[in-house]
């Protein structure tokens, strides 16, 4: 997993006057719909509930809002029936739950949701609420209004679309079973290609039972999922497959340690035209696979789909520093990277951070074998500590293919609890971002002038991202800045190291 920075609280409708200095101040709701002893607009910048705000249409309701139409102007803006709740759910309230789907309609105190219309994700917003169930009116409240404009936006679509994604436009009664923004996801539905779904984990048995509990409850039709125990000091991980899980989840055991080991090992045994990578503190959301397969439907230059990530939990100041420093998730808008065709980025294609996470992403497998695989001498469990993500991101632009980031492709990472695991983490990214830029350079090597001439603005820009961290949060934001920069420097160094590691290991092997 890794970030460079988290802006505030969202990229899309910010949740708070200040958000740029994370400040923690309430700001009292001036509307009539505000809960009472509800706070909305609050960041959430100390530990509190992370959570998953469902809003929608009522289905007799006719959307005729503008873009830029002010909440209380969209017509049938109530709450949603949910993604999984069924066309007969007219209850016209919001659901509000947790990442892993238990119902949190009575929730009090500090929150951070995602909101979602249609199951889309559309931004997040905070709310602080004292009384019990006072946190979804206030939640509801501050989606209507902090997130007027892509709300707007998204209901004028979906006026245009067609309901069944590929004729006239179906009758509106449709749209009580399918809404027209769902069209295309439910065609590629039809023709579903089968996913091998790889959890690589390494003595984490507790975590890895919540990942595969959330992966064994997508709604999709044909997936396969294989777990890599990758130098495991116990048999608790092979326990728990073959106990909770038998005759669901494939165990393969990877005794070399090295989280590229461990994914080359899943992608020689998947037998899916995808393979869908996530780690094992990662829940994912039910939505999951079927917004990469329709990513991926969308053009066969597709070769890497990649998904937003947001924390699971926020339960330690640890946690909520993550929130401040790093940059897990990449907005609510889906976007789409090429050679043929590179955005204005003049450091492009070599941030590979901005194009997600080794945490939640998706590779053709015909594509990710004519590569060879992740490289063995990336990532955790190597001297390099990292960068097998980046480097795979960076090999499949260089091979002329397209790579797509997917907001519904939704995942919730589990934060490290503590700080100085944080600390450890830094330094990691940074390793890993030194480590990859050099693998770079030896695998693409026509690439390397490019990459020098870079390198230079590269240094000058994360310097002065680092320089404008929330002054409330300077001293820690710098530490771990520092960190990150430290590792930078030994990446190339551990590198090489790794190479001569996995040279050895490969001729013992």
């Amino acid at each position: 997993m890794r970030g460079t920075r988290w802006p505030g609280a969202t990229t899309t409708g910010a949740t708070t006057a200040d958000a740029t200095t994370c400040g923690t101040t309430a700001r009292e709701g001036d509307r009539s719909g505000t809960a009472p002893g509800a706070r909305t607009g609050v960041v959430l910048c100390r530990p509190g509930h992370v959570l998953d705000l469902e809003l929608g249409l009522e289905p007799d309701a006719e959307p005729d809002a503008e873009p830029d139409a002010e909440p209380d102007r969209i017509p049938g803006l109530e709450a949603d029936t949910g993604p999984d709740s069924g066309p007969a759910a007219d209850s016209g309230s919001a659901r509000l739950r947790t990442p892993d789907g238990k119902d949190a309609t009575g929730a009090s105190g500090r929150a951070l949701a995602l909101v979602r219309l249609h199951g889309h994700p559309l931004g997040l917003v905070g709310a602080t609420a004292d009384a019990p169930g006072a946190l979804l009116p206030a939640l509801t409240e501050a989606a209507r209004r902090e997130l007027a404009v892509p709300i707007g936006r998204h209901l004028a679509a979906d006026r245009t679309r067609p309901a069944n994604g590929h004729g006239p436009r179906a009758p509106r009664t449709s749209a009580r079973v399918l809404h027209p923004c769902l069209a295309a996801r439910a065609d590629t539905l039809l023709d579903a290609p089968l996913i091998s779904v790889v959890v690589c984990t390494h003595d984490r048995a507790g975590m890895l039972r919540d990942c595969l509990d959330s992966v064994l409850r997508v709604d999709y039709p044909r997936f396969e999922v294989v777990v890599v125990d990758n130098a495991p000091h116990s048999e608790a991980a092979a326990r728990l497959v073959r106990e909770r899980y038998q005759g669901r989840v494939r165990y393969l055991r990877e005794p070399i340690a090295g989280l590229a080991r461990a994914r080359n090992r899943g992608l020689a045994v998947a037998a899916g035209q995808l393979i869908a990578y996530v780690d094992d503190d990662i829940v994912v959301d039910r939505a999951w696979l079927a917004a990469i397969a329709e990513a991926f439907a969308g053009s066969r230059r597709t070769g890497c789909v990649t998904g937003l990530i947001l924390p699971v939990e926020l339960v330690t100041d640890a946690q909520a520093a993550v929130v401040r420093h790093a940059d897990f998730d990449k907005g609510f808008a889906r976007r789409r990277w090429s050679l043929a065709d590179p955005p204005p980025d003049p450091l492009f294609p070599f941030t590979a951070g901005r194009f997600g996470s080794g945490g939640n992403m998706a590779i053709r497998a015909d594509l990710l074998r004519a590569l060879g695989g992740f490289d063995l001498a990336t990532g955790p469990g190597t001297p390099a500590r990292g960068g097998e993500d980046l480097l795979a991101f960076f090999r499949v632009l260089a091979a002329g293919r397209e790579l797509v980031y997917q907001p519904d492709a939704v995942v919730w990472h589990r934060h490290r609890r503590t700080e100085e695991a944080l600390a450890v983490q830094a330094f990691g990214y940074g390793s890993g971002l030194g480590a990859y830029l050099t693998a770079a350079a030896l695998h693409e090597p026509r690439l390397l002038p490019a990459l020098l001439r870079r390198l230079p603005r590269g240094v000058a820009l994360a310097l002065g991202r680092a320089r404008a961290r929330p002054a409330a949060d300077e001293a820690w934001s710098w530490r771990l800045s520092r960190l990150e920069l430290q590792g930078l420097l030994y990446g190339p160094l551990g590198y090489l190291a790794a190479v001569h590691r996995a040279y050895r290991d490969n001729r013992r092997g």
